[in-house]
């Protein structure tokens, strides 16, 4: 027998990440009810963007000591405290902070109640709190996030393994570590793990890591991986076992025979939207593949329910979740004025070493899409600050329109890639021309800034007065 609803709300909130952010003032005077199965904060606050970087922080430190040898500098790493590396990210910044965020929520926020078990739906705008309790609500916003993918042949094995949620709390560091996968999360913990004295093993099926980002930077990339971890890429695993003396370490199998082992084993494939753990059906919420469907809005397919970030979004960035979550707060209060998500211009950042950012379309995108293109690669080594820094790998790549002196793509990797590609960014979103943006301001020298300017200054463009 169903249960009845017990309290109705004016707003129900599933998911406390950027979720919880979108409950501010301006809802002072509406009752809210935010449900949360997990911790406080969602997926960047505990375990993604925010301690995941604080991690390979400590990785940078212990890169740059590692090769400081090339500047005249004789230093060493004399040991690494695995457990005050921990210590620093969760103990003193990462848990006081969601545990504060669950206190506001809980305790100051005289408006809203907070529910502690895994919400579904069981009727339209009507939740099974996973509480006891079942309530209803004018309105209802999904913004539950992702979990990690774990491959089926993995699970059926049996073996002990670590995701991205629960790999930087290890109890201490193993002696080597097999990641599998060859995208953002594989590349930052391989970095993370080796710069700290793991021999590390990363395994992909693609023929190159990071196989979305534009070929050229995939392929330097690699390149510059495999003389630090080792690579096994184009490789499909067929068995998956328990090794090691306590059985805790890993072994996998590949098609050809060959095998890999490691004291712990990474699982990095990807993460689930958790659209499917929501009872939609019961709602009339409809899915668009394993994603909740919305509209431009952020409207799904139910009257008077709305989605955000990861369990929504093409695009599983906070950066992006944070200004979908701002475009909700508009639309959920001038529901006469609605604004559209804007997602035309989406760049992210890989903080891996080196470190990788990216905005707009890659070469081979560009010119699918029938752009007359023009290209340059700059050499961080091309310049002055990367003298500086001895830096054989670094490159600012930028593909542009002839046609219209438009940057169509920019994509960096090297030091400092994720604040440098910001000037890029701004001139694609404000159509500044690639020949005003380079010549039409200071460009500070010997900064490395200067890598860009002179990628702007390399791309070939007929005299048209732009």
């Amino acid at each position: 027998m169903a249960q009845s609803p017990s309290r109705h709300f004016d707003l129900v909130v599933i998911g406390t990440g950027s979720g919880n952010s979108l409950i501010d003032e301006s809802f002072a005077d509406k009752s809210v009810a935010i449900c949360e199965k997990g911790t406080f904060g969602g997926t960047c606050l505990n375990v993604g963007c925010i301690p995941t970087k604080m991690f390979v922080y400590a990785a940078d430190t212990a890169t740059s000591a590692l090769h400081s040898e090339a500047y005249g500098v004789d230093t060493t790493v004399d040991g690494v405290r695995w457990q005050d590396i921990v210590s620093r990210v969760f103990d003193r910044r990462i848990d006081p902070i969601a545990s504060s965020g669950e206190d506001f929520r809980r305790n100051r926020s005289d408006n809203v109640t907070v529910y502690d078990g895994h919400a579904t739906f069981i009727g339209p705008r009507t939740i099974d709190t996973g509480t006891g309790e079942v309530i209803t609500a004018d309105r209802v916003v999904i913004a539950a996030g992702a979990r990690p993918s774990i491959p089926e042949l993995v699970t059926e094995s049996g073996v002990e393994y670590y995701t991205s949620d629960d790999a930087m709390r290890m109890p201490e560091l193993p002696r080597s570590i097999v990641i599998q996968g060859s995208g953002f999360i594989a590349c930052e913990f391989a970095h993370i793990f080796s710069s700290l004295g793991v021999e590390v093993t990363v395994v992909g099926r693609s023929d190159v890591l990071l196989k979305h980002l534009d070929r050229e930077l995939a392929e330097r990339f690699t390149a510059h991986a495999r003389d630090h971890w080792d690579v096994r890429l184009g490789q499909h695993v067929t068995r998956v076992t328990a090794a090691g003396d306590d059985r805790r370490g890993v072994e996998l199998t590949f098609e050809d025979g060959s095998t890999c082992s490691g004291e712990a084993f990474l699982v990095a494939t990807g993460r689930t939207p958790n659209g499917d753990l929501l009872g939609l059906d019961a709602a009339g919420v409809g899915m668009d593949g394993d994603r909740v469907h919305v509209d431009e809005f952020g409207r799904t397919s139910a009257d008077g329910v709305w989605a955000l970030g990861d369990v929504s979004s093409p695009h599983q960035l906070k950066h992006v979740a944070n200004h979908e979550q701002r475009v909700l707060a508009h639309n959920l209060r001038h529901p006469d004025d609605l604004q559209p998500f804007h997602h035309t211009l989406v760049p992210y950042a890989v903080f891996t070493w080196p470190q990788i950012a990216s905005v707009g379309s890659t070469e081979e995108e560009a010119r699918a899409a029938g752009y007359d293109v023009t290209v340059k690669t700059q050499e961080y080594s091309d310049v002055a600050y990367g003298w500086a820094m001895e830096d054989s790998v670094g490159c600012c790549k930028l593909i542009a329109d002839r046609s219209t002196g438009l940057l169509l793509g920019a994509h960096i990797m090297g030091a400092h890639a994720p604040s440098l590609i910001q000037i890029l960014i701004q001139a694609m979103e404000f159509e500044i021309t690639v020949p005003r943006l380079a010549r039409g301001q200071y460009w500070i020298h010997p900064a490395m800034a200067e890598v860009v300017e002179n990628a702007l200054l390399g791309l070939d463009f007929p005299d048209r007065g732009f």
